[in-house]
């Protein structure tokens, strides 16, 4: 997980549609298709995403928190903003003035310009000690596994822009107690696009914990001291499954299988020999009937103890979510670990084999089923985090930035 831009590819500029309905299907297709042509960095891809705002719009409608929503995002959805920070990450390499870049979001000039400032004031870098975060840096936190560890615990693995920070932040922002005129441009639209995204990155497993390990490949608890090197929550460990294996064109990582391939196994599958367009329509209809059923069914365990403040959910969800990492990397053995340079910092790149388990599931029908519970989970609480971030005690006016005793959001 890290903050490196992944390898973009473009989707075609976004035409102004007038006709809503239409507009929506082709802003989804053309971002959907945008980001399977890109690299897999993304917590439950495109698709994941969609189901965790479609829950959530099912859940809004008809409340005033919803009718909030959609004000502030200008006529979107929660299921259409939920992957509009992954899509900007295509704006790395041309960056913000190609013209390619210039006529995303076209028909919503608003929230286009919105998102071009937020990107402009958080820009792509792989320093790690820069003083302006990148935009990539927000979607995650690596929590050492060790142990019982959880995300205060310790200092490792997290930092003042993590996912945990910028989450607390634009609820702050919703809220009222921060300004919308900050240093990081997260205003009131930018901070629920953003909700919208992370509710589902923090119930993504390897978004939240990572492995360390030595020098000799070893795992180890990089509090104790020494050197260690992390696996970027799976990014830089190779899977290898040994039951239910599928033929693949390229080797997959531990991460972006939790990505995609968890979603999709909950999902039907299409052909490959079947067209582009009839397989994304086919696969939107599933999508939504299987959102629609979790809008209907409350799953377990969703809730959080009612002395948790507002501003702690994110702190309280990514703590919730330690022990199925530790799980997902607990059914996997190591091997041939070392310490290799990646892009200016060093991971320990190795190899993660399925290992035969007790309760006798395969991997990938274990991690399916954990998927998901965690996208109904997250479904439920991005509603409810808006019901009561947007509700009727909302504050009508924020505080002036210079009111404001930081721009960062391990002061909020």
């Amino acid at each position: 997980m890290t903050a490196v831009p992944p390898n973009p590819r473009y989707s075609p500029a976004l035409p102004d549609y007038r006709a809503a309905g239409f507009m929506k299907k082709i802003f989804l297709c053309s971002l959907l298709l945008a980001l399977t042509l890109s690299s897999p960095a993304l917590a439950y891809g495109p698709g994941g995403h969609k189901i965790i705002g479609a829950i959530a719009d099912q859940k809004l409608a008809d409340t005033p928190a919803g009718a909030r929503a959609t004000e502030l995002l200008n006529g979107y959805t929660l299921q259409e903003a939920s992957i509009m920070v992954d899509t900007i990450k295509q704006w790395d390499k041309p960056g913000i003035d190609d013209p390619k870049v210039l006529r995303y979001f076209s028909s919503h000039p608003k929230i286009a310009q919105q998102l071009r400032d937020f990107w402009k004031a958080n820009p792509p870098t792989t320093d790690a000690k820069s003083a302006v975060p990148s935009h990539h840096w927000f979607h995650y936190t690596d929590v050492p596994l060790v142990g019982e560890a959880k995300y205060a615990a310790g200092k490792i693995g997290r930092s003042p822009w993590d996912i945990v920070q910028t989450m607390r932040y634009c609820i702050a922002v919703l809220q009222g107690k921060e300004p919308e005129e900050n240093a990081r441009k997260i205003t009131k639209p930018i901070a629920l696009i953003l909700l919208a995204h992370f509710v589902g990155d923090i119930h993504q497993p390897l978004h939240v914990g990572a492995q360390y390990f030595n020098a000799k490949g070893q795992p180890v608890d990089p509090e104790r001291g020494g050197e260690s090197f992390p696996d970027e929550g799976g990014n830089s460990l190779r899977l290898k499954l040994t039951r239910d294996f599928v033929p693949r064109k390229k080797e997959l990582k531990l991460h972006s299988f939790w990505d995609g391939e968890t979603v999709s196994a909950n999902l039907p599958q299409f052909p490959d020999t079947m067209p582009k367009e009839e397989r994304q329509v086919k696969m939107d209809a599933a999508e939504q009937e299987l959102s629609e059923r979790l809008a209907k069914e409350e799953p377990k365990n969703w809730r959080l103890p009612a002395d948790v403040a507002l501003r702690d959910y994110p702190e309280a969800w990514a703590d919730g979510i330690m022990p199925l990492a530790r799980q997902a990397h607990a059914r996997l053995r190591y091997q041939n670990v070392t310490p290799k340079l990646d892009r200016d910092k060093m991971v320990g790149d190795g190899e993660a084999v399925e290992e035969p388990t007790k309760d006798g599931l395969s991997y990938s029908k274990w991690s399916a089923r954990m998927v998901l519970h965690e996208m109904h989970r997250a479904g439920w609480r991005l509603a409810d985090l808006l019901e009561k971030a947007l509700g009727p005690n909302e504050p009508t006016s924020t505080p002036s930035a210079a009111s404001s005793p930081s721009a960062s959001p391990a002061n909020a």
